[in-house]
């Protein structure tokens, strides 16, 4: 039995209940998957009570919805009318956004649901989350933990500026109730590092790794997925592309035929000429320059038309009906689908449909928590454009990736080594050409002569057949939660 079991039947045999935890993330519980994997540990492997304290919008993990332990509470979102203000009154909400979300998490913390005996919160965001939180786990007499997933105010300041008053506010407010907390998680050793040096807060180290529904995607899986998506990915962002175009896009139902795989009687196979699948998630923010993609995309289709000695009067639909009958090239067609929501969406499909490429389409689309990972397990490469505002975390996304065996090419930057391993389950750029020079060498020959391509998905699948997210957390979340308890409790 471990400590942490110990710790709680001591608790349940002195109040005749068992223990309680709840978490609390001041967004979208559905684009928060991390957190949902906590509510999953502390019920399953913890076997307490979880409340979670969230926004809706997308929908959670079915594992999470319909665990009997796990109990969501959807606070009301801040009316988007308020987004549309005019420049002036943006100090005032600044002010009274925090305000009224304080009160609102105060009232679901203190009197919504039973007294917790631990908070885990996200951070960030930070304000008014952290004070709400403390002042909370005062009141209930709780045990305080942070999962510090990067620092707010370095993502407020890239909408407000590094020297803004308000940055400095809130990041004072962010270190001093960092403080008060009774434990800290956080997302990599550079960030531990920071904590302990400038913060003076000591926190454990828990790396995201990708939960059991992450996994290789079976030969049968993608044919379903596929047929379940074949309207959408044969629709085209704008009037027509390599995908889409003449016959190409028309499948054979009669032989259950998609865009990648046909089926005949019991056998699925995977067609030869098909496009590489090219799949990247993205939150449609200023911290993912999605520009980047969009210029390697068209550097791409460039190259791989100088390589074949086609000039510009090469005829797109007749390219398109070589492929259509079965003509293949050293270099593929690349299907990119892009998923995910964020501000930015609309204005970046705009520009794609201003883009006249031969050889590459984009799909943009969001889907729901359990065809996702069977997406990436699909795909042929993963595309990461996570920057970090601190440079201090790491893309979930990424892990995600190598969970179901998928290699990434990811932007480089001052810790993401600690994920990507260059040349073994990924590569890494810093402009639009790096990434363009990485799609050239990883799918020349596709799909059967790609070697180097083929490393990388094997490199992948040995590093992350051991790495999930149920054994990190007992190895170095449970035992931050009963020492938590213990002292707490005592």
């Amino acid at each position: 039995m471990s400590e942490f079991d110990v710790i709680m039947n001591d608790y349940e045999g002195q109040n005749g209940k068992r223990g309680r935890a709840c978490v609390v993330v001041l967004g979208d519980l559905g684009r928060s998957p991390r957190m949902q994997y906590h509510a999953l540990s502390l019920a399953r492997q913890a076997s307490v009570e979880v409340d979670i304290i969230a926004y809706g919008g997308s929908e959670p993990h079915i594992a999470v919805l319909s665990h009997p332990s796990i109990h969501i509470h959807t606070m009301t979102q801040w009316p988007k009318i308020f987004q549309g203000l005019p420049r002036i009154f943006r100090p005032i909400m600044l002010l009274l956004k925090p305000i009224i979300q304080f009160f609102m998490l105060l009232w679901f913390l203190c009197l919504k649901i039973p007294s917790p005996d631990v908070f885990i919160v996200q951070n960030p965001p930070s304000v008014p989350t952290l004070v709400a939180v403390r002042w909370a786990s005062s009141l209930r007499n709780s045990a305080f933990i942070i999962d510090w997933h990067n620092f707010g105010y370095t993502l407020l300041s890239l909408s407000l500026g590094r020297n803004s008053r308000f940055v400095s506010v809130y990041r004072w407010i962010e270190n001093r109730y960092g403080k008060m907390a009774d434990g800290s998680l956080c997302v990599t050793k550079a960030m531990q590092h920071e904590l302990a040096q400038n913060w003076g807060i000591n926190a454990t180290v828990l790396y995201d790794q990708p939960p059991e529904f992450f996994h290789p995607t079976s030969l049968e899986e993608k044919h379903k997925l596929f047929c379940r998506l074949d309207k959408d990915l044969r629709q085209p962002l704008g009037s027509g592309d390599c995908v889409s175009g003449g016959s190409l896009g028309m499948g054979n139902y009669e032989l259950n035929e998609t865009l990648f795989t046909t089926q005949v009687g019991t056998d699925i196979f995977l067609k030869p000429n098909r496009a590489a699948l090219v799949v990247s998630s993205t939150s449609w923010t200023p911290d993912e320059d999605f520009s980047i993609l969009l210029e390697a995309a068209v550097m791409y289709d460039r190259r791989v038309a100088a390589v074949l000695n086609e000039d510009d009067s090469t005829n797109e639909e007749f390219l398109w009906k070589a492929i259509s009958d079965g003509k293949q090239y050293v270099y593929p067609r690349l299907l990119f689908i892009i998923t995910g929501k964020g501000p930015e969406k609309e204005k970046y499909e705009e520009k794609i449909r201003r883009l006249h490429l031969k050889r590459v389409a984009f799909r943009t689309m969001w889907l729901s928590a359990e065809d996702y990972p069977l997406l990436l397990g699909s795909a042929d490469l993963g595309v990461c454009l996570h920057t970090s505002s601190s440079g201090l975390d790491l893309p979930m996304k990424v892990v995600d990736m190598f969970g179901c065996g998928l290699p990434a090419c990811a932007v480089s930057y001052s810790c993401i080594e600690e994920l990507v391993k260059v040349k073994k389950n990924g590569l890494l750029f810093s402009t639009s050409s790096e990434l363009a020079d990485e799609l050239m060498m990883l799918f020349k020959g596709f799909p059967d002569g790609c070697d180097a391509l083929k490393s990388l998905r094997n490199g992948t699948l040995e590093m992350g057949s051991s790495a999930r997210w149920a054994t990190e957390w007992e190895k170095h979340a449970k035992p931050l939660v009963s020492k938590v308890l213990s002292r707490n409790l005592n």
